[in-house]
């Protein structure tokens, strides 16, 4: 166990070091000059425009401005904000709370919905509610999530009195002592804040939770299909075991073996889909706070964050990975 252990870390580390230098290079691919979109172009003179190349660090020829960031990285340094000269780290982990909040319930929810109706899908496979359930599975996993996000906001927000913006309806203000806002709220003395964060964040949880709800329930059913056809399975319906108790006791357990490891490729979908949703309904995490560096060519936003990111992904999988062959010892072998 242990050697499995140590083989799974040490592929870790090539892989960080192609993120690291990956994301410099696409990041210096955008197009734009990052002084010009900050100071715009009247009245910035070349002496102006060299001087603050040079405070940047951006006159350094491109090897050594990727060897800085890569010695800053293990200095635990992400540089600093190009906007407002604000550590990197700092503000990542100030905006990371939102993030993680929104993430938390789009994939609660999608884990939940999609294991039951991956169980009745594989339970009834010849079954009319089988091909409705695979059906709208495969639908949810094709909508783009910028469509589905308005189709919510012009069709369901009103109706249903569902806040379309931020993490708080207008009417409430409370101090964000944790950075997690049900925790603020209902620790607040606000009346009807917590509520309002529930509410706040049932359409950018659904329009986020909707790709993963797809993806497990389609690997529910089909995994729910193969163990359903064990001997063992058999056997247990032959000494006359509830149907019930069969399912869930005796399949579903061996089933979620591989849903486990999905859910850890999830991680990675719901982070890259928060950039897209958090920016639909004004939710201030690090979605937004990317897309905001994009548009201001911040290089070292663009560069900490992805690669903390990675990082965070990188981990969870690690960990799914080390959990799957600790559930499965012939996974210690491969």
């Amino acid at each position: 166990m242990f050697q499995f252990i140590i083989k799974r870390i040490l592929m870790v580390i090539p892989t960080f070091l192609a993120i690291t230098l990956i994301t410099f290079a696409l990041v210096h691919l955008i197009p734009g000059d990052p002084i010009e979109i900050r100071m715009g172009e009247r009245g910035l003179s070349p002496e102006v425009h060299a001087q603050m190349m040079a405070q940047l660090g951006l006159d350094l020829p491109l090897h050594e401005q990727y060897f800085s960031y890569i010695k800053g990285i293990f200095q635990g340094d992400l540089g600093n904000s190009f906007r407002n000269n604000e550590p990197v780290l700092k503000e990542f982990f100030t905006l990371f709370p939102a993030t993680i909040e929104l993430a938390f319930f789009a994939l609660l929810w999608s884990l939940i919905a999609g294991i039951i109706f991956g169980v009745i899908a594989a339970v009834k496979k010849e079954s009319w509610i089988s091909h409705a359930i695979s059906s709208v599975s495969l639908t949810g996993y094709s909508m783009p999530i910028f469509w589905w996000g308005l189709i919510l906001i012009l069709y369901v927000s009103t109706p249903l009195g569902l806040p379309a913006s931020g993490r708080l309806p207008a009417e409430f203000w409370v101090d964000s002592d944790t950075g997690f806002m049900l925790i603020d709220t209902w620790r607040s003395d606000e009346p009807g804040a917590f509520l309002g964060a529930i509410k706040s964040l049932i359409l950018p949880s659904i329009v986020l939770g909707t790709i993963p709800l797809a993806i497990i329930t389609r690997m529910t059913r089909s995994s729910m299909l193969e163990v359903l056809g064990e001997d063992y399975i058999r056997t247990a319906k032959a000494k006359g075991l509830n149907t019930t108790r069969i399912v869930i006791v005796h399949a579903l357990r061996n089933a979620l073996i591989p849903v486990v490891t999905v859910v850890g490729l999830i991680v990675g979908q719901l982070l890259s889909g928060a950039v897209l949703t958090e920016n639909i309904f004004s939710w201030p995490g690090i979605g937004k706070w990317i897309i905001d560096a994009i548009n201001s060519r911040d290089y070292p936003v663009l560069q900490g964050s992805v690669l903390i990111i990675a990082t965070i992904i990188i981990v969870v999988n690690l960990t799914v990975d080390l959990l799957y062959g600790v559930v499965n010892p012939r996974i210690r072998h491969t």
